[in-house]
């Protein structure tokens, strides 16, 4: 099911695209990054040493400008997209067309 329907009240300002790369801190265990790795071998791909997991997301957001959409978009992180306590994220905003 996809969610693109926009009410009126927030189409205000300009459109932002946002960018979200969640993965869990160096020093937590990450099973799903194992697997692969292990799998990976079984393929027949020599030389990974370690893989990681982690998740991307994508938000389109309406802001008046590029700090506020960041700014919105860094207390969605820090509120449900990760998990501070075992995961670090990163994002990048900028204006979608």
């Amino acid at each position: 099911m996809t969610t693109d329907t926009q009410s009126p009240t927030t189409t205000k300002g300009q459109r932002y695209l946002a960018r979200v790369f969640v993965s869990l801190k160096p020093t937590v265990n990450d099973p799903e990054g194992a697997t692969v790795a292990n799998a990976l071998g079984s393929l027949g791909f020599e030389g990974v040493e370690r893989v990681r997991s982690g998740r991307y997301f994508e938000v389109t957001l309406f802001a008046s400008d590029e700090h506020t959409a960041s700014t919105s978009v860094d207390q969605m992180c820090s509120r449900l997209l990760a998990n501070p306590v075992i995961e670090t994220y990163s994002l990048t905003v900028e204006e979608a067309d």
